[in-house]
């Protein structure tokens, strides 16, 4: 798979909808072409102390976001006609479908996972953890920020065209 759309949301609260931060990075021809990163102010609109500890994104930080819908909308004609790649794809695709359901949004439906990927290709005693920054190390790929969508986007772009080698 050479052309296709890594995407990683960030959630604000454990309500799947709740999404806070997407970023996404375009692959054409097996080649990062592009990438997108919004805040999202969350629905629902609250913040579990557990979440920010991982991303550290507050309401101070989303508070004049666009929504989620406004979002998706807006990214709309950039996304059509690629599959989406996500590391964990379960959540990432779930909380979107959740995402788009209150905004009366189509959500997508061709999803891949690295995550899936990896545990199926990568045995066990090469690399127990198959987390993103594991992987990150494993094939030597910078993840400067963990739990930053767009960085976490960027690292599963590469992570899936690392996999493509294997």
């Amino acid at each position: 798979m050479n052309d296709f759309i890594a995407i990683d949301v960030e959630t604000a609260n454990f309500e799947p909808s709740s999404i806070c931060s997407i970023g996404a990075v375009k692959v054409k021809d097996g080649v990062v072409a592009d990438s997108r990163y919004s805040l999202v102010c969350p629905e629902p609109n609250y913040y579990s102390r557990r979440c920010v500890a991982v991303h550290g994104l507050t309401d101070d930080d989303t508070f004049d976001a666009p929504s989620f819908g406004t979002v998706w909308a807006g990214w709309a004609d950039w996304l059509e006609g690629y599959p989406l790649v996500a590391h964990n794809a379960a959540f990432d695709s779930k909380c979107i479908a959740r995402a788009c359901r209150i905004y009366g949004l189509e959500p997508p439906e061709e999803w891949h996972c690295t995550l899936r990927t990896a545990r199926a290709r990568i045995p066990r005693f090469a690399l127990p953890s198959k987390s993103l920054d594991s992987l990150c190390d494993f094939f030597g790929i910078t993840l400067k920020n963990h739990h930053n969508a767009l960085d976490d986007a960027m690292a599963c772009a590469k992570i899936a065209l690392a996999l493509n080698q294997l």
